[in-house]
Protein backbone atom coordinates (compact mmCIF):
# COMPACT_ATOMS: atom_id res chain seq x y z
CA UNK A 1 0.00 0.00 0.00
CA UNK A 2 1.54 3.38 -0.99
CA UNK A 3 2.30 5.71 1.90
CA UNK A 4 0.29 8.90 2.22
CA UNK A 5 2.17 12.20 2.34
CA UNK A 6 2.80 13.68 5.77
CA UNK A 7 0.47 16.53 6.70
CA UNK A 8 1.78 20.08 6.43
CA UNK A 9 3.51 21.18 9.65
CA UNK A 10 1.77 23.52 12.03
CA UNK A 11 2.84 27.16 11.61
CA UNK A 12 3.71 29.91 14.06
CA UNK A 13 0.26 31.35 13.38
CA UNK A 14 -1.35 28.07 14.43
CA UNK A 15 0.51 28.22 17.74
CA UNK A 16 -0.24 31.92 18.16
CA UNK A 17 -3.94 31.16 17.82
CA UNK A 18 -3.73 28.31 20.34
CA UNK A 19 -2.00 30.48 22.90
CA UNK A 20 -4.56 33.24 22.37
CA UNK A 21 -7.40 30.76 22.94
CA UNK A 22 -5.71 29.53 26.10
CA UNK A 23 -5.45 33.08 27.45
CA UNK A 24 -9.08 33.80 26.58
CA UNK A 25 -10.20 30.57 28.25
CA UNK A 26 -8.15 31.44 31.33
CA UNK A 27 -9.78 34.87 31.54
CA UNK A 28 -13.23 33.30 31.20
CA UNK A 29 -12.33 30.98 34.08
CA UNK A 30 -11.33 33.91 36.28
CA UNK A 31 -7.60 33.22 36.02
CA UNK A 32 -4.78 35.69 35.55
CA UNK A 33 -3.09 33.31 33.16
CA UNK A 34 -1.60 29.91 32.52
CA UNK A 35 1.82 28.46 33.37
CA UNK A 36 2.91 25.56 31.17
CA UNK A 37 5.79 23.23 31.98
CA UNK A 38 7.46 20.86 29.49
CA UNK A 39 5.03 18.16 28.42
CA UNK A 40 2.00 17.70 26.15
CA UNK A 41 0.51 21.14 26.84
CA UNK A 42 3.77 22.88 25.92
CA UNK A 43 4.05 20.86 22.71
CA UNK A 44 0.44 21.69 21.84
CA UNK A 45 0.81 25.42 22.53
CA UNK A 46 4.30 26.08 21.13
CA UNK A 47 5.61 22.98 19.34
CA UNK A 48 8.56 22.98 21.75
CA UNK A 49 9.68 19.76 23.41
CA UNK A 50 12.97 19.95 25.32
CA UNK A 51 15.34 17.13 24.48
CA UNK A 52 15.61 16.40 28.21
CA UNK A 53 13.41 17.49 31.10
CA UNK A 54 15.70 18.44 33.97
CA UNK A 55 15.56 20.33 37.26
CA UNK A 56 16.16 23.60 35.40
CA UNK A 57 13.03 25.74 35.10
CA UNK A 58 11.33 25.91 31.71
CA UNK A 59 7.90 27.52 31.70
CA UNK A 60 5.58 29.17 29.21
CA UNK A 61 3.82 32.16 30.76
CA UNK A 62 0.49 33.05 29.17
CA UNK A 63 -0.90 36.03 31.06
CA UNK A 64 -4.00 38.07 30.37
CA UNK A 65 -3.15 41.33 28.55
CA UNK A 66 0.51 40.31 28.06
CA UNK A 67 2.40 38.70 25.20
CA UNK A 68 3.45 35.06 25.62
CA UNK A 69 6.88 34.47 27.14
CA UNK A 70 8.83 31.21 27.28
CA UNK A 71 11.36 31.15 30.11
CA UNK A 72 14.19 28.69 29.36
CA UNK A 73 17.69 27.89 30.63
CA UNK A 74 20.32 29.67 28.51
CA UNK A 75 21.90 26.39 27.42
CA UNK A 76 18.54 25.26 25.98
CA UNK A 77 17.63 28.56 24.31
CA UNK A 78 19.05 27.58 20.88
CA UNK A 79 16.71 24.59 20.71
CA UNK A 80 13.75 26.64 21.93
CA UNK A 81 14.43 29.23 19.22
CA UNK A 82 13.97 26.49 16.60
CA UNK A 83 10.51 25.48 17.86
CA UNK A 84 7.77 26.02 15.25
CA UNK A 85 5.87 28.34 17.60
CA UNK A 86 8.90 30.39 18.68
CA UNK A 87 8.04 33.28 16.36
CA UNK A 88 4.75 33.71 18.22
CA UNK A 89 6.36 34.34 21.61
CA UNK A 90 9.26 36.01 23.39
CA UNK A 91 12.12 33.92 24.78
CA UNK A 92 13.60 34.90 28.12
CA UNK A 93 16.58 32.86 29.22
CA UNK A 94 18.34 32.50 32.55
CA UNK A 95 21.83 31.23 33.32
CA UNK A 96 23.00 28.75 35.91
CA UNK A 97 23.70 30.53 39.18
CA UNK A 98 20.83 32.98 38.69
CA UNK A 99 17.43 32.65 40.36
CA UNK A 100 14.94 31.49 37.66
CA UNK A 101 11.97 32.44 39.84
CA UNK A 102 13.20 36.04 40.09
CA UNK A 103 13.38 36.05 36.28
CA UNK A 104 9.84 34.65 35.97
CA UNK A 105 8.11 36.63 38.73
CA UNK A 106 7.90 39.97 36.83
CA UNK A 107 5.83 38.21 34.16
CA UNK A 108 3.08 37.31 36.66
CA UNK A 109 0.36 39.27 38.39
CA UNK A 110 1.68 39.50 41.96
CA UNK A 111 -1.66 38.38 43.39
CA UNK A 112 -3.00 36.39 40.45
CA UNK A 113 -4.50 32.93 40.31
CA UNK A 114 -2.93 30.81 37.58
CA UNK A 115 -3.70 27.53 35.89
CA UNK A 116 -0.66 25.21 35.94
CA UNK A 117 -0.03 22.22 33.70
CA UNK A 118 -0.39 19.03 35.70
CA UNK A 119 3.16 17.83 35.07
CA UNK A 120 4.83 20.94 36.54
CA UNK A 121 7.43 20.09 39.14
CA UNK A 122 6.50 20.89 42.74
CA UNK A 123 9.89 22.57 43.33
CA UNK A 124 9.16 25.06 40.53
CA UNK A 125 5.66 25.86 41.69
CA UNK A 126 6.85 26.29 45.28
CA UNK A 127 9.72 28.45 44.05
CA UNK A 128 7.32 30.80 42.29
CA UNK A 129 5.02 30.87 45.28
CA UNK A 130 7.93 31.81 47.54
CA UNK A 131 8.82 34.65 45.19
CA UNK A 132 5.17 35.77 44.89
CA UNK A 133 3.41 34.63 48.08
CA UNK A 134 0.09 36.25 47.15
CA UNK A 135 -0.28 34.13 44.00
CA UNK A 136 -2.36 30.94 43.91
CA UNK A 137 -2.53 28.02 41.53
CA UNK A 138 -4.94 25.43 40.17
CA UNK A 139 -4.29 22.47 37.87
CA UNK A 140 -5.13 22.95 34.21
CA UNK A 141 -7.11 19.70 34.21
CA UNK A 142 -9.38 21.23 36.82
CA UNK A 143 -9.46 24.79 35.49
CA UNK A 144 -9.31 24.30 31.71
CA UNK A 145 -10.06 20.63 31.05
CA UNK A 146 -11.13 21.30 27.47
CA UNK A 147 -7.95 23.22 26.53
CA UNK A 148 -6.94 20.66 23.89
CA UNK A 149 -10.27 18.86 23.46
CA UNK A 150 -11.61 20.41 20.25
CA UNK A 151 -9.44 19.66 17.23
CA UNK A 152 -9.18 21.75 14.07
CA UNK A 153 -9.11 20.29 10.57
CA UNK A 154 -5.32 19.84 10.58
CA UNK A 155 -5.43 17.96 13.88
CA UNK A 156 -8.28 15.77 12.65
CA UNK A 157 -6.18 14.90 9.60
CA UNK A 158 -3.42 13.65 11.89
CA UNK A 159 -5.78 11.63 14.10
CA UNK A 160 -7.32 10.08 10.98
CA UNK A 161 -3.85 9.09 9.76
CA UNK A 162 -2.98 7.57 13.14
CA UNK A 163 -6.25 5.63 13.19
CA UNK A 164 -5.71 4.32 9.67
CA UNK A 165 -2.22 3.16 10.61
CA UNK A 166 -3.57 1.32 13.66
CA UNK A 167 -6.15 -0.32 11.41
CA UNK A 168 -3.40 -1.49 9.09
CA UNK A 169 -1.54 -2.95 12.06
CA UNK A 170 -4.66 -4.87 13.14
CA UNK A 171 -5.25 -6.27 9.65
CA UNK A 172 -1.66 -7.50 9.57
CA UNK A 173 -1.71 -9.03 13.05
CA UNK A 174 -4.60 -11.27 12.01
CA UNK A 175 -2.21 -13.05 9.65
CA UNK A 176 0.31 -14.09 12.34
CA UNK A 177 0.12 -17.21 14.45
CA UNK A 178 -1.26 -16.80 17.98
CA UNK A 179 -1.48 -20.36 19.35
CA UNK A 180 1.70 -21.54 21.01
CA UNK A 181 3.24 -18.06 21.25
CA UNK A 182 3.64 -15.83 24.31
CA UNK A 183 1.58 -12.68 24.72
CA UNK A 184 4.82 -10.69 24.68
CA UNK A 185 5.64 -12.02 21.22
CA UNK A 186 2.32 -10.89 19.76
CA UNK A 187 2.71 -7.54 21.54
CA UNK A 188 6.13 -7.11 19.93
CA UNK A 189 4.56 -7.85 16.54
CA UNK A 190 1.95 -5.15 17.16
CA UNK A 191 4.56 -2.60 18.18
CA UNK A 192 6.63 -3.33 15.08
CA UNK A 193 3.56 -3.00 12.87
CA UNK A 194 2.61 0.37 14.37
CA UNK A 195 6.11 1.63 13.64
CA UNK A 196 6.05 0.15 10.14
CA UNK A 197 2.86 2.05 9.39
CA UNK A 198 4.27 5.38 10.47
CA UNK A 199 4.00 5.69 14.23
CA UNK A 200 6.89 7.52 15.88
CA UNK A 201 5.96 6.25 19.32
CA UNK A 202 4.19 3.14 20.66
CA UNK A 203 2.39 3.83 23.94
CA UNK A 204 0.87 0.43 24.69
CA UNK A 205 0.27 -3.02 23.25
CA UNK A 206 -2.17 -4.90 25.47
CA UNK A 207 -2.43 -8.59 24.62
CA UNK A 208 -4.76 -10.27 27.13
CA UNK A 209 -5.30 -13.95 26.38
CA UNK A 210 -7.78 -16.23 28.08
CA UNK A 211 -8.20 -15.25 31.76
CA UNK A 212 -5.75 -12.37 31.32
CA UNK A 213 -8.31 -10.69 29.06
CA UNK A 214 -10.51 -10.16 32.12
CA UNK A 215 -8.00 -7.52 33.27
CA UNK A 216 -8.67 -4.43 31.11
CA UNK A 217 -5.10 -3.10 31.44
CA UNK A 218 -3.26 -6.40 31.49
CA UNK A 219 0.32 -5.96 30.33
CA UNK A 220 1.45 -8.60 27.90
CA UNK A 221 3.12 -11.35 29.86
CA UNK A 222 4.74 -14.73 29.41
CA UNK A 223 1.49 -16.68 29.20
CA UNK A 224 1.43 -18.94 26.16
CA UNK A 225 -1.68 -18.36 24.07
CA UNK A 226 -3.73 -21.51 23.56
CA UNK A 227 -6.37 -22.69 21.13
CA UNK A 228 -9.75 -21.80 22.58
CA UNK A 229 -8.52 -18.47 24.01
CA UNK A 230 -10.26 -15.17 23.58
CA UNK A 231 -7.55 -12.52 23.09
CA UNK A 232 -8.02 -8.78 23.72
CA UNK A 233 -5.76 -6.61 21.53
CA UNK A 234 -5.56 -2.96 22.61
CA UNK A 235 -2.79 -0.87 21.07
CA UNK A 236 -1.84 2.64 20.06
CA UNK A 237 0.70 5.43 20.04
CA UNK A 238 1.55 8.62 18.19
CA UNK A 239 1.78 9.33 14.48
CA UNK A 240 2.49 12.87 13.26
CA UNK A 241 2.27 13.86 16.94
CA UNK A 242 -1.33 12.61 17.44
CA UNK A 243 -2.70 9.49 19.02
CA UNK A 244 -4.17 6.21 17.92
CA UNK A 245 -5.97 3.74 20.19
CA UNK A 246 -8.04 0.79 19.06
CA UNK A 247 -9.17 -2.51 20.52
CA UNK A 248 -10.44 -5.66 18.89
CA UNK A 249 -11.04 -9.05 20.51
CA UNK A 250 -10.13 -12.13 18.52
CA UNK A 251 -10.51 -15.85 19.16
CA UNK A 252 -7.97 -18.62 18.63
CA UNK A 253 -9.97 -21.27 16.81
CA UNK A 254 -13.74 -21.53 16.93
CA UNK A 255 -15.48 -19.83 19.90
CA UNK A 256 -18.26 -21.41 21.93
CA UNK A 257 -21.80 -20.04 22.12
CA UNK A 258 -21.22 -17.99 25.28
CA UNK A 259 -18.10 -16.36 23.89
CA UNK A 260 -19.97 -15.39 20.73
CA UNK A 261 -22.87 -14.02 22.78
CA UNK A 262 -20.63 -11.87 24.99
CA UNK A 263 -18.76 -10.55 21.97
CA UNK A 264 -22.03 -9.71 20.21
CA UNK A 265 -23.29 -7.84 23.28
CA UNK A 266 -20.13 -5.73 23.44
CA UNK A 267 -20.32 -5.03 19.70
CA UNK A 268 -23.93 -3.91 20.09
CA UNK A 269 -22.97 -1.71 23.05
CA UNK A 270 -20.14 -0.12 21.08
CA UNK A 271 -22.52 0.64 18.23
CA UNK A 272 -25.06 2.12 20.65
CA UNK A 273 -22.38 4.41 22.07
CA UNK A 274 -21.43 5.56 18.59
CA UNK A 275 -25.03 6.22 17.62
CA UNK A 276 -25.41 8.42 20.71
CA UNK A 277 -22.67 10.77 19.50
CA UNK A 278 -24.02 14.08 18.28
CA UNK A 279 -23.44 17.77 19.04
CA UNK A 280 -24.83 18.91 22.38
CA UNK A 281 -25.29 15.47 23.93
CA UNK A 282 -23.64 15.15 27.34
CA UNK A 283 -20.52 12.99 27.47
CA UNK A 284 -22.22 10.84 30.11
CA UNK A 285 -24.99 10.00 27.64
CA UNK A 286 -22.50 8.19 25.41
CA UNK A 287 -21.52 6.11 28.42
CA UNK A 288 -25.16 5.52 29.32
CA UNK A 289 -26.04 4.33 25.82
CA UNK A 290 -23.27 1.74 25.72
CA UNK A 291 -23.71 0.67 29.35
CA UNK A 292 -27.46 0.13 28.97
CA UNK A 293 -26.93 -2.57 26.35
CA UNK A 294 -24.55 -4.49 28.60
CA UNK A 295 -26.68 -4.01 31.71
CA UNK A 296 -29.86 -5.10 29.94
CA UNK A 297 -28.06 -8.25 28.80
CA UNK A 298 -27.25 -9.11 32.42
CA UNK A 299 -23.54 -8.27 32.40
CA UNK A 300 -23.61 -4.79 33.93
CA UNK A 301 -21.39 -5.70 36.89
CA UNK A 302 -18.70 -6.87 34.48
CA UNK A 303 -18.37 -3.54 32.67
CA UNK A 304 -15.89 -2.01 35.09
CA UNK A 305 -14.53 1.13 33.42
CA UNK A 306 -15.69 4.28 31.66
CA UNK A 307 -16.86 4.05 28.06
CA UNK A 308 -14.25 6.39 26.68
CA UNK A 309 -11.56 9.05 26.93
CA UNK A 310 -10.34 11.90 24.79
CA UNK A 311 -7.31 11.61 22.54
CA UNK A 312 -5.00 14.10 20.85
CA UNK A 313 -1.34 14.86 21.49
CA UNK A 314 -1.64 12.22 24.22
CA UNK A 315 -3.51 8.94 23.98
CA UNK A 316 -5.57 9.70 27.13
CA UNK A 317 -6.94 13.18 27.86
CA UNK A 318 -10.28 14.93 28.50
CA UNK A 319 -13.14 14.62 27.76
CA UNK A 320 -14.19 11.39 29.47
CA UNK A 321 -17.29 9.42 28.56
CA UNK A 322 -18.41 8.58 32.09
CA UNK A 323 -21.46 9.05 34.33
CA UNK A 324 -21.34 12.51 35.89
CA UNK A 325 -19.55 14.20 32.99
CA UNK A 326 -22.18 16.67 31.81
CA UNK A 327 -20.00 18.63 29.38
CA UNK A 328 -21.51 18.53 25.90
CA UNK A 329 -19.96 16.84 22.92
CA UNK A 330 -19.00 19.46 20.32
CA UNK A 331 -17.72 19.11 16.75
CA UNK A 332 -14.01 18.39 16.69
CA UNK A 333 -13.86 16.50 19.96
CA UNK A 334 -12.11 13.14 19.52
CA UNK A 335 -12.60 10.29 21.97
CA UNK A 336 -12.78 6.55 22.31
CA UNK A 337 -15.87 4.39 22.62
CA UNK A 338 -14.69 1.16 24.22
CA UNK A 339 -17.21 -0.83 26.25
CA UNK A 340 -16.19 -4.21 27.57
CA UNK A 341 -17.25 -7.25 29.55
CA UNK A 342 -14.72 -8.91 31.86
CA UNK A 343 -15.52 -12.31 33.36
CA UNK A 344 -12.98 -12.96 36.15
CA UNK A 345 -10.62 -15.91 35.63
CA UNK A 346 -12.32 -16.68 32.30
CA UNK A 347 -12.04 -14.10 29.50
CA UNK A 348 -12.72 -10.53 28.50
CA UNK A 349 -14.07 -8.70 25.45
CA UNK A 350 -13.52 -5.06 24.48
CA UNK A 351 -14.14 -3.25 21.19
CA UNK A 352 -12.82 0.28 20.71
CA UNK A 353 -12.85 2.97 18.05
CA UNK A 354 -11.75 6.60 18.14
CA UNK A 355 -14.58 8.84 16.97
CA UNK A 356 -15.42 12.49 16.46
CA UNK A 357 -18.54 14.43 15.62
CA UNK A 358 -18.79 16.43 12.41
CA UNK A 359 -20.21 19.92 12.00
CA UNK A 360 -23.29 18.41 10.33
CA UNK A 361 -24.03 16.41 13.47
CA UNK A 362 -22.95 13.03 12.17
CA UNK A 363 -20.46 10.82 13.95
CA UNK A 364 -17.23 9.74 12.30
CA UNK A 365 -15.08 6.74 13.19
CA UNK A 366 -11.32 6.86 12.82
CA UNK A 367 -11.10 3.06 13.09
CA UNK A 368 -12.86 1.04 10.44
CA UNK A 369 -11.69 -2.55 10.75
CA UNK A 370 -14.46 -5.14 11.18
CA UNK A 371 -15.93 -5.30 14.68
CA UNK A 372 -17.14 -8.86 14.24
CA UNK A 373 -15.06 -11.48 16.04
CA UNK A 374 -12.03 -12.50 14.00
CA UNK A 375 -10.85 -16.11 14.15
CA UNK A 376 -7.07 -16.50 14.31
CA UNK A 377 -4.80 -19.52 14.37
Amino acid sequence: MPSTPAPAPFTAEDYRARMARAVASAADAGLAGVLVAPGPDLVYLTGYQPTAITERLTVLVLAVDRDPVLVVPTLEAPDAEKAPGAAALTLRDWTDGKDPYAVTAPLLDVAGRFGVSDNAWAMHLLGLQKELPATSYVSLTEALPMLRAVKDAHELERIAAAGAAADQAYEEILTVRFAGRRETEVAADLAALLMRFGHSQVDFTVVGSGPNGANPHHEAGERVIERGDMVVLDFGGLKHGYGSDTTRTVHVGEPNAEERRVHDIVREAQQAGFEAVRPGVACQDVDRAARKVITDAGYGEYFIHRTGHGIGVTTHEPPYMIEGEERPVVPGMCFSIEPGIYLPRRFGVRIEDIVTVNEDGSGRRFNNTPREMAIVE
